[in-house]
């Protein structure tokens, strides 16, 4: 397996075990997300890559191994992300359903407008998400995460329920954001079109990591996952 080459800016990720009771779910995980990079994160499910995210946020505290953001100690607190610049969204679609849809982007920042029309929802502001299609309060989602202008954004399946226009729509975007992404996904097209580099995961343990074209050709990604979903 290769290995990230190390930097002194951006997020790092050193030798990272978590363990639940008798559960590993990360073992030995170190990872390289240097300042302007797509990284995705893939593997079966159970691999560990939502519990990495929950490490990063601070949701989850690690048994073993270090973080550092510009190559100093990193213990975020969920509380305190915003003054990281860090951003995440969720699996689903976490909205308050009693508040309209500039309302809730209004609570990550204040340039909601401008979050809401970079996401294509503005015309939608003044509604109430739970009574938008599924694709739309998912574009919600993300104009929350973006309204903050985070340095680095998490995505955690951005692209589960979306179409095929959909997910068209959301390569696109992360193509243009100017900001650190890691990417949790399962839609290997999108993984393999926007990401940079690509950490596997399989229970918990990293088998590869690499370029696209790379993560593609190992055999142990395929039998471990991409065979499993083909």
């Amino acid at each position: 397996m290769s290995t990230s080459t190390a930097s002194t800016t951006g997020l790092a990720l050193e030798h990272l075990t978590v363990r639940f009771g008798g559960l590993t779910a990360l073992d030995d995980v170190s990872l390289q997300v240097p300042p302007g990079r797509v990284v995705g994160i893939i593997g079966p499910n159970g691999a560990g890559k939502t519990t990495l995210f929950n490490v990063v946020c601070g949701f989850v505290r690690h048994n073993g191994g270090a973080m550092t953001l510009d190559g100093r100690p990193f213990r975020p607190r969920p509380h305190h992300l915003a003054r990281h610049g860090i951003a995440r969204t969720l699996q689903g679609v976490g909205q308050f359903n009693g508040m309209t849809v500039l309302e809730n982007v209004l609570v990550g920042g204040k340039n909601a407008k401008g979050a809401l029309e970079r996401c294509g929802v503005a015309e939608h502001a003044h509604e109430l998400p739970g009574r938008l299609p599924y694709a739309l309060r998912k574009r919600v989602e993300l104009a929350r995460a973006l309204v903050a202008e985070p340095r680095i954004l998490l995505l955690d399946e951005p692209a589960g329920g979306l179409d095929a226009d959909e997910i068209a729509w959301l390569e696109g975007l992360i193509r243009e954001l100017d900001t650190t992404i890691l990417l949790v996904e399962h839609h290997m097209d999108l993984v393999m079109a926007v990401c940079d580099e690509i950490l596997v995961l399989d229970f918990g343990k990293p088998i590869a990591i690499g370029p696209p074209d790379q993560i593609k050709d190992d055999p142990a990604v395929a039998d471990a996952y991409l065979g499993a979903a083909a």
